[in-house]
């Protein structure tokens, strides 16, 4: 208006406290294009506030219409008593009304339309693995049972009943854990990008029991015959082999080993911040002891066990995988517990020791674990020495 006023002078129009400025050059039909304003008196000063043009739609009627509606309400004290007080409760009211409407649309959210954004993202960021399987997840156990319920109506009972329907369907726990991950990270975006409040109704849900430990363990005539293999395959491996079976030692523990970690004179070396972050002290044999002084007398370096440049390793080859294979030891074997890995080989030294008639707590120190519990699933091993003790006492008891 400060260039407008320049060159046009206000004009009073036939109502009073109406009146307005001509555009220079623009126009509004036939007329150049006008820009009204009201002004009155409030608390004994003259006010003025600008209404708008009237190529956007006013006249000097609508605007006599808005100053006596102000004036009124400085008469009786309802209702907003200047222009831009008016405008405020408008604008607060538009915005009240928005937010309305965008609670409303959030309430019809259904899942599968946040899933078609979350799974957008999750393409760009995550592995091609990864993204088909959440999308088969989705496809095959999620859509049917919340792809078209609004997000804030889905209850804990719903994924409840995504568990039990995969459960009856032969779905391993790590599967039916898997398709409750996913169902838990669309709502953990959609509450980042503002679409839902509140708690995922997956925090409420008992995750699947699976008990995956080891079952399989080697006899002494199978650990020889893979020892005997991997010697001639790789030396590496057969010495990590052969440290596992003999000490119980992880693979993890096997990768991080150093020199200065082992007491070959006293025939013991130190594990530092193993799985469980304590220090362990483990006992050599007279076989690992001997094949220890055979690596130091050929390797250089700091690590027990490193590649040919010298770094330590990060990852087994597959030479024992391959090994395991063309001995056959899991040949026909579906069940993952029962199949010959790398870890089989820790497992295999605790059995042997309880086996040899060794107590579970005892084993317990020497594998490291935390807790006793871990521990107790050797204790099968245990019962089935105990029961051929007792045979054994039965050969020399007479009958009665």
């Amino acid at each position: 208006m400060a260039g407008l006023a320049r060159v046009s002078k206000w004009k009073k129009t036939k109502h009073p406290g109406v009146r307005y400025r001509e555009h220079p050059s623009r126009k509004n039909g036939v007329q150049k294009d006008r820009y009204f304003s009201i002004y009155y008196t409030r608390q004994g000063k003259r006010r003025e506030e600008g209404l708008g043009w009237a190529s956007e739609g006013w006249t000097a009627v609508k605007a006599a219409l808005q100053r006596a509606e102000i004036k009124k309400a400085q008469l009786t004290g309802i209702g907003p008593q200047t222009l831009r007080e008016q405008r405020a409760r408008e604008e607060a009211r538009r915005q009240q009304e928005e937010a309305k409407k965008e609670k409303k649309k959030l309430k019809s959210l259904t899942f599968e339309e946040v899933f078609e954004s979350y799974f957008a993202l999750a393409k760009t960021v995550k592995a091609e693995k990864s993204w088909k399987r959440e999308q088969q997840l989705f496809q095959i156990w999620i859509s049917k049972a919340i792809g078209s319920k609004p997000m804030v109506s889905i209850l804990p009972l719903h994924i409840e009943e995504i568990k039990q329907h995969m459960q009856e369907r032969g779905q391993s726990p790590r599967s039916i854990e898997y398709a409750i991950a996913v169902v838990r990270q669309v709502f953990n975006f959609a509450k980042s990008n503002s679409l839902f409040q509140g708690d995922s109704p997956t925090a409420r849900v008992v995750k699947p029991k699976k008990d995956n430990r080891r079952v399989r363990f080697l006899t002494h005539e199978e650990a020889k015959q893979l020892l005997e293999a991997l010697a001639v395959r790789s030396r590496d491996v057969h010495d990590m082999a052969l440290l596992s079976l003999e000490t119980g030692m992880r693979l993890g523990e096997i990768f991080s080993l150093t020199w200065n970690d082992l007491d070959l004179n006293k025939g013991k070396l130190i594990l530092l911040d193993t799985k469980n972050g304590k220090t362990r002290t483990a006992y050599l044999t007279e076989n690992t002891k001997k094949m220890l002084q055979m690596r130091r007398r050929s390797r250089a370096g700091d690590s027990v066990f490193c590649r040919n440049d010298g770094k330590p390793y990060r990852a087994l080859s597959r030479t024992f995988e391959r090994t395991v294979d063309d001995l056959g030891f899991n040949d026909g074997i579906e069940d993952a517990r029962m199949k010959v890995v790398f870890h089989t080989l820790r497992h295999t030294y605790a059995s042997w020791l309880v086996e040899k008639g060794v107590d579970l707590y005892t084993v317990k120190e020497l594998l490291g674990h935390s807790t006793l519990q871990m521990t107790e699933r050797y204790s099968h091993i245990t019962e089935k020495t105990l029961r051929q003790a007792v045979k054994e006492l039965e050969k020399d008891s007479r009958p009665l």
